[in-house]
């Protein structure tokens, strides 16, 4: 077989896998087939995400699902203003042996999982937010002058609401940045709801099946980083990302008006990484202008950080981000 040939069929088997996964979750998380697909894409690029959205729409739901399809293990924890950051990364207590003599021994945090459900993330102080996030940005914790590697694949994903903020620690901007994707978790619509209503009320409860497990998550992790990245869509991307630096070259009016800082680096890898997925989700081995289109507000949304003019008028980054993506051509000038 051709290296054209084995790239076409590990497309292929990738897609096979990715719609069992998907498939099975949907067995119990009725639409958000967005939400689905991005959590599904930050964890095939190595990546972490946060979910945005107002109590009850599934957030918690759409994670213990996930973890029930794939064969990793998982932990919860609930943050709250009280919370150390011991509590998440362990501690070292005093054991006694049998022999009668005590010593030290470290005993392991929920951090200690592979998939990680952050709860209300904004409810914690900094000290605690900023030791989650390290470990998430290094993958390792280090506690008493020893380093462990946490087991991979590692994927958080934290929640937080937008609307209840008294009593809450937004993240800042800096610490916004180690997540790969923004998703914003919306009403379910009318059909949907009444679906919902069906599948909770009558004490069923849909067969889960495992599909996917760690190896083969690694697998498939690895594959996304091989698909090719032309050099004409990736400077598409780059004049993307410059396009929400304010006054920059490749800036756009819309930017240098409400815009205050625009997207890190991490937005381009973001771009590329996630845009590979969608790539491979359509059968090819290739990156398009589309796949980069498709994958712009979720990876962007939470690495523009507007004006007050923009806050003042009420505009959102979508609005911003949308607009650079009608007003940015495919190719340069």
């Amino acid at each position: 077989m051709s290296t054209v040939e084995t790239m076409q069929a590990d497309a292929e088997q990738f897609r096979a896998r990715y719609a069992a996964v998907r498939e099975m979750i949907g067995r119990v998380i009725v639409g958000h087939t967005e939400i689905v697909d991005g959590v599904l894409t930050a964890m095939l690029c190595r990546g972490h995400c946060l979910l945005e959205g107002v109590p009850g729409l599934g957030k918690t739901m759409l994670v213990r699902t996930l973890s029930e399809v794939l064969d990793l293990q998982f932990s919860r924890i609930q943050f709250t203003p009280d919370l150390m950051p011991a509590d998440i990364l362990g501690t070292n207590m005093i054991v006694e042996e049998e022999s009668g003599r005590r010593k030290f021994e470290f005993q392991r945090g929920p951090v200690f999982t592979q998939i990680l459900l952050a709860d209300e993330i904004n409810r914690a102080t900094p000290k605690t937010q900023s030791a989650m996030l390290e470990t998430m940005q290094e993958g390792t914790v280090t506690a008493a002058g020893t380093r462990f590697e946490l087991s991979q694949p590692f994927f958080v994903l934290a929640t937080q609401n937008p609307i209840e903020q008294e009593g809450t620690y937004p993240l800042p901007e800096a610490q916004m940045d180690r997540f790969l994707f923004k998703l914003v978790v919306g009403y379910s619509s009318r059909e949907e709801l009444g679906t919902i209503v069906d599948r909770t009320t009558r004490g069923e409860q849909p067969a889960i099946e495992k599909i996917m497990d760690g190896d083969e998550i690694i697998r498939w992790q690895k594959l996304v980083r091989d698909v090719i990245l032309a050099p004409h869509v990736q400077d598409y991307l780059v004049r993307l990302t410059m396009a929400t630096h304010p006054q920059g070259a490749h800036s756009v009016p819309i930017t240098n008006e409400y815009v205050r800082w625009g997207s890190s680096p991490r937005g381009a890898q973001t771009l590329a990484l996630t845009a590979k997925v969608r790539a491979l989700l359509d059968g090819r081995f290739n990156v398009s202008f589309e796949d980069l289109r498709r994958v712009f507000l979720p990876a962007m949304r939470h690495r523009v950080l507007l004006n007050f003019e923009a806050q003042a008028e009420g505009i959102e980054p979508d609005t911003v981000l949308l607009d650079i993506l009608e007003k940015v051509p495919e190719k340069a000038d």
